[in-house]
């Protein structure tokens, strides 16, 4: 009994601790926004669900290319794109988002349900959490203390769910013809560059114990 009880002090105070490095700030996650997210994952992805649920396989890791939190945040926050990104209108009216927004001073933002679908990665949406880093421009590149969350983050997913990858968003491509592809449209692909592969690689290194599948290549 004294075992259990200290097993069980031992779990809290980890619950406690992981609580605290997350902060919930939840985006705009309306009506017109989940039929949206249904609507995107029935015609990208031919997933019939009434249920805007994912089950989570993989981590992708971001950047914003935008030098603020709070520009960051509205940038996911409203549940229509922007009049600004015309190229992915035509394919959605969803607006990106994603789950985790990671700030320069390496505060962790939960934005929405880990396992609720975000649109932040061509063809894995429905099976990837988003991580973004505020910043990643020449002026603003992302930070040590962003590379400890990412870090943290990806344990503390790990330890959730069962996690096969953790990528960057420039990595997306190489997934095309995968069992975990599902993008309908052959034509709907955009270049990414985020976060860096130096900044992918240290997060791998960092979790190599957890096993992770490596990433197919061409």
């Amino acid at each position: 009994m004294k075992k259990f009880g200290i097993i069980a002090i031992l779990a809290f105070m980890m619950a406690c601790s992981t609580q605290k490095k997350i902060v919930d700030i939840p985006i705009i996650f309306d009506d017109q926004r989940i039929e949206l997210t249904k609507e995107y994952m029935a015609q990208r992805y031919g997933l019939e669900n009434d249920s805007t649920q994912i089950i989570p396989k993989m981590v992708v890791l971001h950047w914003t290319s935008i030098p603020s939190l709070k520009k960051s945040f509205a940038a996911f926050n409203r549940s229509t794109l922007p009049n600004w990104r015309p190229d992915l209108v035509n394919v959605s009216g969803l607006n990106v988002s994603s789950h985790f927004l990671v700030d320069q001073d390496g505060t962790i933002y939960r934005l929405m349900p880990e396992t609720t679908m975000a649109r932040h990665t061509i063809g894995l949406n429905h099976c990837a959490i988003g991580i973004e880093n505020v910043g990643g421009t020449e002026g603003l590149p992302l930070t040590k203390k962003q590379l400890k969350a990412n870090i943290f983050l990806v344990k503390y997913l790990a330890s959730k769910y069962d996690i096969e990858y953790v990528i960057g968003h420039q990595e997306y491509t190489l997934f095309e013809g995968h069992p975990l592809w599902l993008e309908v449209d052959d034509g709907y692909r955009t270049t990414k560059t985020d976060p860096g592969m130096d900044f992918v690689e240290k997060v791998r290194r960092a979790t190599k114990k957890l096993n992770f599948k490596p990433v197919p290549t061409k």
